[in-house]
């Protein structure tokens, strides 16, 4: 298996993940915050969607500045959440299929303007803060489905829900 056919593989189960919780969700839930320094639910699930699609709007670029090249993803309903994750889908299938696998191990910057936050090899860049912190933040968005006494779905295997 190539470097190509394992981030596909990586990307199409981690999108259904968060598709599945996102399923959960209704428009009146979006403003729920569990404490005051939280994010809101549909800031974090925002947040979530976008760094699925960092793939597509970072990792085809040598140099990503947050300054220059982020807006943040600020979702006024649950229809837009899941259109953006799936059209982010495609997008990011796309630019790993077009990512040859020599571009992968090329050094990729993270910018604040012109502050250099970190430089890794565009693989790294995927794995630690792309995917890690989406998965970081999915979790913390099925403890605030929990609170809101809605039921989680198994991500890697059935949920305590699912089995009664």
């Amino acid at each position: 298996m190539s470097i190509k056919e394992g981030i596909l593989v990586e990307l199409e189960r981690e999108t259904n993940s968060t598709k599945t919780i996102i399923g959960r969700l209704s428009d009146e839930h979006l403003g729920f915050k569990p404490h005051p320094k939280s994010m809101s639910l549909g800031a974090l699930a925002g947040h979530i969607v976008e760094l699925h699609n960092w793939i597509s709007a970072a990792l085809t670029k040598n140099d990503f500045n947050l300054q220059t090249d982020y807006k943040p993803f600020r979702p006024t309903n649950v229809s837009e959440l899941s259109a953006a994750l799936e059209q982010g889908f495609k997008e990011n299938e796309r630019a790993v299929n077009e990512i040859s696998e020599e571009d992968w191990f090329s050094k990729w910057t993270f910018r604040a303007g012109n502050q250099v936050l970190g430089e890794m090899p565009k693989l790294g860049a995927l794995r630690f803060l792309i995917n890690n912190h989406l998965i970081h933040h999915r979790g913390q968005l099925t403890v605030y489905l929990r609170l809101l006494d809605i039921p989680i779905p198994g991500l890697y295997g059935p949920s305590a829900d699912e089995q009664g």
